[in-house]
C-alpha cells in the first residue's frame, strides 16, 4: 500500500534536498497535469429552443417573462411538433418513392398536420424563410 507522501508526490514539482525546482520533476508534473485535464469529462451539451422562444416572446410581448417550467413545456412542444413534421415528411417521401425530403414534403406535412389558418401562416412563414436563405447564399 502506498503511503500518503508517495500518493501526493506526483503533485509536488520539487524534491527534498536542495529545495530548488528540478526541471525533470517539473516536466513530469506538467505532463501528468495535461493527462488529468484530458481525462476530465466534458459536460454534454443539451440542445434547446429556449433562446428562440424567448426572442419571439420579446417580439410579441416585450414586458412579459417566462418561467423555467413553462420554457421546458415550450421546448418539449416544439421538439414534438418538429418530430411530427419530420415523420410525416418522411412518409410522404416514401409514398412518392423519393429518397430526399425537400421543402415541398415539409410544406405538405405542415398542411396535413396543422389546422386551417395556422397551416396557411406556417407555410407562408416557411416560404419566406426559405426565400431569405436562398437569396443570402
Amino acid at each position: 500500500m502506498a503511503t500518503h507522501s508517495s500518493i501526493l508526490a506526483w503533485r509536488i514539482p520539487w524534491t527534498e534536498g536542495d529545495g530548488g525546482l528540478q526541471s525533470r520533476g517539473l516536466q513530469k508534473n506538467q505532463t501528468q497535469l495535461k493527462r488529468l485535464r484530458a481525462r476530465k469529462r466534458k459536460r454534454s451539451r443539451k440542445e434547446s429552443y429556449s433562446v428562440y422562444v424567448y426572442q419571439v416572446l420579446k417580439q410579441v410581448h416585450p414586458d412579459t417573462g417566462i418561467s423555467s417550467k413553462a420554457m421546458g413545456i415550450m421546448n418539449s412542444f416544439i421538439h414534438d411538433i418538429f418530430e411530427c413534421i419530420a415523420g410525416e415528411a418522411s412518409h410522404l417521401a416514401h409514398y412518392n418513392k423519393r429518397s430526399t425530403i425537400t421543402s415541398k414534403e415539409i410544406q405538405t406535412a405542415v398542411r396535413l398536420l396543422l389546422p386551417g389558418e395556422l397551416a396557411k401562416h406556417a407555410v407562408s412563414e416557411g416560404t419566406k424563410a426559405v426565400t431569405k436563405y436562398t437569396s443570402s447564399k
